[in-house]
């Protein structure tokens, strides 16, 4: 599924030298031994060039829960704040303000947020050194030590521990223990298409609050969309949310994800090339929209890289790629599924495509062995003929993809008995998108419903607070509030304990 039509792009990409890869923390005050600060702030520069830097602040509220905050500082040098994200940024001489967005108000004890900016700056470029959140200084000892606890604390309620390692056996998934194990959970849309639009990383809120609210619908997985040409760094997209800036933020979510025990599953959504054959979502040859295959030219640099990243972390699995639809371009079936296996010059298709084998090879290339899901075409929805051109895996840890709307062709009991029912018998089935169109839950009940009979895995499209009729949206607030159709998703799931 394909997000909502956005607004025009904001920020035109510049080819920027950048001074710096790695974030730099600025050293904060430390607070006397046993003694807690209201509030405490890490500044960073992430990336600087000749005339500006994108920097950014780490806030985290130790005092009473706030409801709305402002969080101000004086710039020391000559700089300038010129766009910002997760927070309305303004400035008045040296004076900056970090003002909430209407969806981030709520800033609960303990909570943490991350906002970030682009400034000019001219001369020199010294960290700020005083903070204040809602008018208190932050940083400094301004609250008594509370009494500790005589016995060594439990796992918090909610956060069940590190998330399994899955893999593979016969048709089912399983843990590094041998347990049996489902994916359910929910897509959390932005990173394909918030950086390549010049708006930031991720569409909405993903820090440790939200994801305690993803985790508090009994949510093990969520599934992150990702951008190939900002993860890879190419030119035609903002410094700013491209390369080492953009694999660090899908990094940082991760480590946030699996710190709440959910397992992370990076899927590729949109990626480069040209195609203006039957059902083009654009015709621009950069990623920004969904294209019938991956591209050779950058899909198996990405996998690599993804790959490589990650190879250390068992805990993550890979989406291969989110719908192709070859289908739609070739004239028959079986040529189809060879360009979705193989790649290569495929007819309708005007670039050289990447096939299954050619990413799940770049993937296995690194020595990374986490799982991996392969989907099949028809945006994902037809898998009749998986079982026949699946990739081949010398890890032996490949799972079948699967995306079921009310709308799809493939949308009824008998379809799924036909067509998903051999597979699953034979492979692990990630249905990596269920949703519906008319802003309530009856398909994903009958969805879920033959899919738990088949012990079979589901996510749900998406965590995203959109216009549920222009694109499935389970919640109003990323709070948690369910929309009508993310009710049906969210009592599923804890009912399943």
């Amino acid at each position: 599924m394909s997000p909502p039509p956005r607004l025009p792009i904001l920020l035109a990409g510049a080819a920027l030298l950048l001074a710096g890869t790695a974030l730099v923390p600025l050293a904060t005050t430390s607070a006397a031994a046993g003694a807690t600060p209201l509030c405490t702030v890490q500044y960073a520069t992430a990336n600087q060039w000749d005339s500006g830097f994108q920097g950014g602040v780490t806030l985290t509220n130790n005092g009473p829960a706030l409801s709305s905050w402002a969080l101000t500082f004086d710039f020391a040098g000559n700089q300038k704040v010129t766009q910002g994200w997760n927070a309305k940024w303004s400035q008045t001489g040296a004076a900056v303000t970090a003002a909430n967005e209407s969806w981030n108000g709520s800033l609960a004890t303990g909570a943490t947020l991350t906002a970030g900016f682009i400034a000019s700056w001219s001369g020199t470029n010294p960290a700020p050194t005083v903070f204040k959140l809602n008018g208190v200084t932050c940083n400094q000892d301004t609250q008594p030590p509370t009494t500790p606890p005589t016995t060594p604390p439990t796992t918090p309620p909610g956060n069940p521990g590190a998330p399994p390692k899955l893999h593979v056996s016969g048709n089912k998934l399983v843990d590094q223990n041998g347990a049996t194990r489902r994916m359910l959970g929910v897509n959390r849309s932005g990173g394909e298409f918030m950086c390549v639009q010049g708006y930031g990383f991720f569409d909405g809120p993903v820090d440790d609050a939200s994801v305690a609210a993803i985790a508090s619908w009994g949510v093990n997985t969520v599934r992150v969309p990702l951008n190939e040409e900002c993860w890879l760094g190419l030119d035609n997209v903002n410094p700013a949310y491209a390369g080492s800036a953009y694999i660090g933020a899908v990094k940082d979510f991760v480590g946030r994800l699996e710190a709440h025990g959910i397992t992370p599953l990076l899927e590729l959504h949109w990626t480069h090339g040209q195609y203006t054959g039957n059902s083009s979502g654009c015709a621009d040859i950069h990623a920004t929209c969904q294209k019938p295959m991956p591209d050779a030219q950058y899909t198996p640099a990405f996998w690599t890289s993804v790959a490589t990243t990650f190879k250390a972390d068992p805990a993550v699995a890979f989406d291969l790629f989110n719908e192709p639809y070859p289908d739609r371009a070739t004239t028959t079936i079986d040529q189809a599924w060879a360009c979705w296996r193989d790649g290569g010059t495929c007819p309708g298709i005007g670039y050289e495509v990447a096939g299954m084998q050619d990413l799940l090879d770049a993937v296995r290339a690194t020595g990374a062995t986490n799982l991996v899901l392969a989907p099949g075409i028809a945006y994902s929805n037809d898998l009749s003929q998986w079982l026949r051109y699946a990739p081949t895996d010398p890890a032996g840890n490949v799972a079948a993809a699967w995306h079921s709307y009310n709308f799809n062709t493939c949308s009824t009991s008998a379809c799924w008995d036909s067509t998903l029912a051999p597979v699953a018998a034979r492979v692990p089935l990630v249905a990596g998108e269920i949703g519906e169109n008319t802003c309530g839950h009856g398909y994903i009940d009958r969805v879920m419903q033959w899919l738990d009979q088949h012990s079979a895995s589901y996510l749900g499209w998406t965590w995203n607070t959109w216009d549920c009729s222009t694109g499935p949206s389970l919640i109003s607030k990323y709070d948690g509030t369910p929309t009508a159709f993310g009710i049906g998703l969210r009592d599923h799931l804890l009912s399943l304990g």
